[in-house]
């Protein structure tokens, strides 16, 4: 590498950034407000802010909420469907199941993301074995393209009946209407998979998203100086290229969480953590996910903002419990969450003119967060407003303000602690085997006691926990991942043809990576059947299938559906997909120490400072400088350690060691 490498990562209230010197030096860490309306100011600002131009930067791999809140807010781009006759209704019909079973006065599922209107209809038709049984002639595809045009969109997605068997159609409809508008999207490219309706609302959004990322791209472009390389963090936890993501912008979907998650599973490598559940609490949610045997459980059927889709994404679970979320009662009980302050005006603590009682209101009056301390050098906080804000939730429920601040944090304690549980128990694992690795902006400080409620001992702290995200980023390397049909059965095995399907696709994924400069003999390949009893409507996922070996898969399938289930019937199966990802060897951005301390000493580099925890008991808790605590030396709580960008706060019992890296090790007493 001739020049410095940012990982900056995007998120809704400010922008982390992490760089990684050429020379090996130690890397450089800062925190921005984020422009939500100039994200590429926030990029600019992030280079200015660790010290650099961007003439010394080599490489910048970005994450970015662009499209996440675009899908969230339900900001959608007019779009045109085009599918095979008969079927431009499936995107209305969607799934019969109600997303609120007992509520009768909630519409039963999402409105069309395309109206009537701009639906429109083709003549042709594949068999489900992709052999063509009515042909798409010239003049229909004429026909086609002339109504899509005159419809006044410039946006379009293409679903047609089974082009994930055979695109022959798919491809020729698609090249008439990009010689005629702009924003084209295919599903067989999109999300080449069976499920109509999944397929159909993947395309459609996908599309929607074209021209937004599209010009984003491209005032980065106008910016960045010729040498240096831009790379977007996609939802599979690796890295795109531009013009991938200029197409398939649906990638960027998990972009934040995904990188946060990419850094955790190299952390819990390097450390020799085999199981872990990442913990993300951010301003507005608190993202959790599975890392089994060092790697990130990867979903094929996901659901943001009520939209389903269907791609390769980490398997990240949200719930609204944030820094930003709003305490309140309802029905004389405390409830905190989902709604948030948002960044504008934010917590009533940030000073911008926020007067509702939030998380982070209630963490600086418990003492976790420093009064004096400004954050992400813009926000200073402000605890008579915090006070001002709590003291109204205090006095309706007839406590004090610390009381209602202490309800507050054992509340939001409890719905993370939910969520984690519901992470490993609906995928059939024990919570107890896990450790948990905390960052984002407020996980390290709530991390002990949610911990504790879910009986969870050991905890870490990675280094540059503030900025995981952008560390993710940093750290991530090229990597291309899909989802295919197989729909082979057990009863008619064929090896020959699955073995024919896998290096196909293998072939397919590797040629962006191998254009990137990476040789095809070091690229990492990694395969996920989804496997069915015939019959069953969804797949168990097996990581590194034994695909050459028959019986082998079976006892495999067997294993996996009876942890997942309780049950396996022995019955026969069926192989109903394969998601194969490969990737470029992986980058590692810490080689230099952070820890700057030899000593064995603790002694308060901060003084200390008055701190009430969940059992309502305050202390004069001592404060330490992150950088600066003892290496291999067991320190208990209660105790605070800051650093310029993150809090880690120790309950008392608690012990925390730290590494010479960075990492901390907390023990939670159970």
């Amino acid at each position: 590498m001739n020049g410095w490498r940012l990982g900056i990562d995007i998120g809704g209230t400010f922008t982390d950034v992490i760089a990684v010197s050429p020379d090996g030096a130690a890397p450089r860490s800062a925190k921005v407000p984020s422009r939500p309306q100039e994200p590429v100011r926030a990029i600019v600002d992030a280079i200015s802010a660790v010290e650099l131009k961007w003439d010394e930067i080599a490489e910048i791999v970005h994450g970015t909420t662009i499209v996440t809140n675009d899908i969230v807010e339900h900001r959608f781009r007019p779009c045109a469907l085009v599918a095979t006759a008969g079927f431009s209704d499936t995107i209305e019909i969607a799934r019969g199941a109600r997303r609120h079973l007992y509520r009768m006065d909630a519409l039963p599922r999402p409105k069309p993301l395309v109206p009537a209107g701009l639906r429109f209809e083709v003549v042709e038709r594949l068999t489900a074995q992709g052999e063509v049984a009515t042909p798409l002639t010239d003049a229909e595809i004429d026909r086609v393209v002339g109504e899509v045009a005159a419809s006044g969109v410039d946006t379009v997605a293409v679903c047609l009946l089974h082009s994930f068997r055979n695109p022959v159609h798919e491809t020729r409809l698609g090249a008439a209407l990009r010689a005629a508008l702009p924003h084209v999207s295919l599903s067989h490219e999109v999300s080449p998979e069976f499920r109509e309706f999944e397929r159909m609302n993947t395309t459609i959004l996908n599309a929607m998203m074209i021209s937004k990322i599209k010009h984003h791209l491209s005032l980065i472009d106008e910016r960045k100086p010729r040498h240096s390389r831009l790379h977007l963090m996609h939802s599979a936890s690796g890295m795109a290229s531009p013009a991938l993501i200029a197409e398939r912008p649906l990638m960027l979907a998990m972009s934040g969480p995904a990188a946060g998650v990419a850094a955790s599973s190299q952390a819990a490598q390097r450390l020799g953590i085999d199981h872990a559940i990442t913990f993300d609490m951010g301003g507005t949610t608190t993202d959790v996910c599975l890392i089994v045997n060092g790697r990130a459980e990867i979903a094929a059927n996901r659901e943001l903002g009520e939209q389903r889709i269907r791609m390769p994404m980490v398997a990240v679970d949200s719930i609204g419990a944030g820094g930003g979320s709003i305490a309140r009662l309802v029905s004389g009980a405390l409830v905190v969450g989902p709604e948030s302050a948002g960044a504008e005006p934010g917590p009533a603590c940030y000073g911008k003119g926020g007067d509702l009682p939030t998380v982070s209101d209630a963490d600086l009056i418990l003492g976790y967060l420093n009064p004096s301390r400004t954050l992400g050098g813009s926000v200073v906080l402000d605890r008579v407003a915090a006070e001002g804000a709590v003291r109204q939730l205090a006095e309706a429920m007839g406590v004090s303000v610390l009381q209602a601040a202490t309800g507050i944090a054992k509340v939001v304690h409890s719905n993370m602690a939910r969520a984690l549980r519901r992470a490993t128990v609906e995928r059939g694992r024990d919570i107890r085997e896990f450790g948990l690795v905390a960052f984002g902006g407020a996980g390290p400080m709530h991390v002990a006691e949610v911990a504790r409620l879910c009986g969870i001992s050991h905890v870490t702290i990675p280094a540059f926990s503030s900025g995981f995200s952008a560390l993710g980023c940093v750290e991530a390397t090229m990597s291309y991942s899909r989802q295919t049909t197989i729909g082979m059965k057990s009863t008619a095995w064929d090896a020959c043809a699955l073995h024919k399907a896998v290096a196909a696709e293998t072939n397919a994924l590797s040629v962006a990576v191998i254009e990137a400069g990476h040789q095809k003999e070091g690229l990492d390949v990694s395969i996920t059947a989804g496997i069915r009893y015939s019959g069953q409507s969804y797949e168990t996922p097996i990581r590194d299938p034994a695909l050459d070996d028959h019986d082998r898969l079976n006892r495999q399938f067997e294993q996996a559906h009876e942890a997942l289930y309780g049950y396996s019937t022995g019955e026969p199966w069926e192989l109903a997909s394969l998601r194969i990802e490969v990737s470029a060897p992986r980058n590692d951005a810490r080689e230099a120490p952070v820890i700057e301390n030899d000593e064995a000493e603790v002694t308060p580099e901060f003084g200390s400072r008055q701190v009430t925890f969940e059992s309502g008991t305050t202390f004069d808790v001592p404060v330490r400088h992150r950088r600066r605590l003892p290496i291999g030396v067991a320190i208990k709580g209660p105790l605070v350690i800051e650093d310029e960008w993150s809090t880690v706060v120790v309950p008392p019992g608690d012990q925390v060691t730290a590494d010479r890296a960075g990492n901390l090790a907390m023990e939670v007493v159970l």
